[in-house]
């Protein structure tokens, strides 16, 4: 069982054609919405952008389903999970499962997209070769067993393709094609280098809070562009924390929405290192 499980995601001869056809042609149809600007298809791109970056891949697939950082009804755990479909980064259960293995293995060669391995392939090279985010059941079951138990997490990761489909057809009905190229194409290509840049460039550069294990490191850029995810160093030292930004200057999105649904009684037993609770890490320390 060990060498079905065993991570096969780093540097494999195996190309995956598919994903290299598709993100092609998403950049392609991202670069044509460069010439259909309307504020209509800005406003349009925000909203899909935030629903599917935030809403759908931070505080769902991210802070909730991988690290468990605060619990919520199934319903809205569900609504996340659904979210984080419309930003075409495979299903809850294979970004969790690949998430997981990051966090047990990073930097190392079982980490599916370690920065020693190279800035490109830590970037998006990884997603073009091997397994890339394509887990296998067994990998999923060693991993994500909480997911695997539930049927409607499983059904959405199935089809989590049809979602874009969906919010497609609704931009078309509502503002054209142009919409589209807006709202699915240009929003989904900036949507995936922001989170792509979670995993390489977060690793190389920006400052370092605490001593960690890794080359993790918080960079408010990124942070600014997926809703504070890109506080890294933070989140590696304390991963199941939902607080990311620990500082009153590390702005974060995602953990004011998630102490929204704390106030109105959404979410509960939220897990938020503070720092101030730690002496040793009272001090910043300078970019390494």
């Amino acid at each position: 069982m060990q060498n079905v499980v065993e991570l096969k995601q780093v540097k494999s001869d195996q190309i995956q054609w598919v994903t290299m056809t598709f993100v092609a042609v998403f950049h392609i149809m991202a670069i044509g919405a460069l010439f259909t600007f309307s504020w209509a298809n800005f406003v349009a791109a925000l909203i899909t952008w935030w629903i599917a970056g935030s809403w759908g891949i931070g505080m769902g697939y991210h802070r909730l389903l991988t690290h468990r950082g605060f619990k919520t009804p199934k319903v809205i755990e569900y609504f996340l999970a659904f979210c984080g479909t419309l930003g075409l980064q495979s299903g809850a259960i294979n970004w969790v499962t690949t998430h997981r293995i990051h966090h047990g293995f990073t930097e190392t060669d079982k980490d599916p997209h370690s920065p020693r391995n190279g800035t490109y392939w830590a970037h998006m090279g990884w997603i073009f070769r091997g397994t890339a985010q394509n887990q296998d059941e067994a990998t999923q079951w060693r991993y994500s067993p909480d997911l695997m138990k539930d049927k409607v997490h499983v059904f959405m990761s199935k089809y989590y393709y049809v979602t874009p489909i969906i919010a497609a057809v609704i931009l078309y009905n509502i503002g054209g094609f142009s919409m589209v190229l807006w709202g699915i194409f240009l929003r989904q290509v900036i949507g995936w280098h922001s989170t792509w840049l979670v995993n390489s460039a977060t690793h190389l550069w920006g400052s370092r809070r605490f001593e960690t294990r890794d080359d993790s490191r918080n960079n408010g850029l990124i942070a600014a562009l997926t809703f504070g995810e890109g506080w890294h160093n933070n989140h590696h030292a304390h991963p199941r924390s939902a607080k990311h930004g620990l500082a009153w200057y590390e702005f974060d999105v995602n953990w004011l929405q998630i102490k929204l649904l704390e106030k109105v009684g959404l979410a509960k037993e939220v897990f938020a290192f503070e720092i101030e609770s730690d002496k040793q890490n009272t001090e910043m320390k300078k970019a390494a």
